[in-house]
Order: structure tokens, then C-alpha cells, then sequence
């Protein structure tokens, strides 16, 4: 298992992958109005925001049987949640998407930051991939990334390294040289998997548990903090070939 990153040193990649919700953009706000409109189609309660916050990150379906449920532990049913409830959800998301979802603080900052350094990006995401673009062009974060990884567009979604993987092979960088940037155990396991480097943010979603708990490289306050602990690796090893 890798080490902790030494705050001293600059980490040199050559690529660098970010989760979207919870890491890039604060999407709750969207996503809770949707799971509130599919509940009153059902006939049911509405439940609290905050409810809503802990059930996010694994995807949709996922989402959609928590919110069902009332648990986080509905997810681990490997069942498919109930059509007239999915299809309820997406419909009303495919509305509210985008509409109050914002970039954390210091997220523009950190990816303009990469941009400057010349580092190819990618979004690694489990949201459908029929919500990821809109999502981003609507949020102005579209721009930014040479490659998006939605959760239905390969066979294994996060925290399965898949999508990473496929994300480096894309890009052209060994999986050894990328930073993945994520906000939960998924982002690391599937980080860890692929063997990539991970950074993780305290402030996303993380089904109620606390990142710090986890050994990766480095706990990030901000994706701008993320970009100024990291090094262009080919722009590092012409300096040093110079």
C-alpha cells in the first residue's frame, strides 16, 4: 500500500481522475428534490435532506432503494428497485438536474490549476451517463475534461477499478502515474485497485463515514489545495533531464 504523500514534495503525475458528486459539485439539492417528487408520486413521506445526502454514491438505482427503505443498507440488496419508482426519479431528475447542483470552493480554481500545468482530466463517475454531461455543461465543468466515464457506460462502476483503468488507457498514462480525487471509500477502493494515487476531500459524500478513517495519500481540503500538491510528471522529468 502506498505511502502517505510527504507534504514537503510536490506529487509528480501524469494524469489526474475526479469523482464528480460530492468531490467537483455539490449535487444534493437536485437530487433531493427529485427523490422528494418520486416519493409524493408513491404517495409517501418526504424524508430529510440530510437523509438524502448519506444514501448518495452508488449510483442511482442505489439511491433510488435507499431513499425506498429509509436505510443505507438497502444497496447491499443486489435487486433491482421497483420500475415505477426508478423510472418516477429519473424523470423528475432529469429536470432538476444541474438546476442547483455548484462547484465547491476552491474546485475551479484547482482545475484551472491542472489545466495551466497541462495535465489531461477525466471524470470518473457512477451517475448515469444520460445526467453526467448535462450535469457538467450546465455547471460550466464540461470544458475541463478530455475524458468522462459515466457509470452505465462500461460493465463495472465504482468502486470497481474498471472505469479508471479505461479512463488512463484513454488518456495514454499508466494508472501508476494518475491521481484519482474522490470523497469516499468507493473513489479509494477503485484508486487503490486501479494503482493509482488518491486524494481525498472531507466535505463529499460519503454514505455518513469519515474519509480521514482511510490510508490514502493525502487528505485535501479543496481541489485547489489537491492542484497545488501535484507536479506535471513529464514537465518534472524534463526539468530533470535538463
Amino acid at each position: 500500500m502506498m505511502a502517505r504523500v510527504d507534504t514537503t514534495e510536490p506529487l509528480a503525475v501524469g494524469a489526474v481522475l475526479c469523482d464528480l458528486d460530492g468531490t467537483l459539485l455539490d449535487t444534493v439539492p437536485d437530487l433531493y428534490a427529485a427523490a422528494c417528487a418520486m416519493l409524493r408520486d408513491l404517495g409517501r413521506a418526504e424524508l430529510p435532506l440530510e437523509s438524502i445526502r448519506s444514501y448518495v454514491g452508488r449510483g442511482i438505482p442505489n439511491l433510488v432503494k435507499r431513499v425506498l427503505a429509509g436505510s443505507l443498507e438497502a444497496a447491499d440488496d443486489a435487486s433491482a428497485p421497483p420500475k415505477e419508482a426508478l423510472d418516477s426519479f429519473r424523470r423528475h431528475y432529469a429536470r432538476e438536474n444541474g438546476r442547483n447542483s455548484k462547484p465547491y470552493p476552491g474546485v475551479i480554481d484547482g482545475l484551472d490549476n491542472l489545466k495551466a500545468q497541462g495535465l489531461p482530466l477525466a471524470v470518473i463517475t457512477n451517475k448515469a451517463g444520460a445526467f453526467t454531461l448535462p450535469l457538467l455543461e450546465l455547471t460550466g465543468l464540461a470544458a475541463y475534461f478530455d475524458v468522462i466515464v459515466s457509470g452505465d457506460l462500461l460493465p463495472k462502476p465504482k468502486p470497481d477499478p474498471m472505469a479508471l483503468i479505461w479512463a488512463c488507457g484513454r488518456i495514454g498514462v499508466s494508472p501508476a502515474d494518475t491521481l484519482m480525487i474522490g470523497d469516499s471509500v468507493h473513489d479509494f477502493r477503485a484508486g487503490r485497485a486501479a494503482g493509482c494515487h488518491v486524494f481525498l476531500v472531507p466535505y463529499g459524500y460519503n454514505e455518513g463515514l469519515d474519509v480521514r478513517d482511510l490510508d490514502c495519500d493525502a487528505i485535501v481540503p479543496t481541489v485547489a489545495e489537491a492542484a497545488q500538491r501535484i507536479r506535471n510528471l513529464e514537465k518534472t522529468q524534463l526539468t530533470t533531464c535538463a
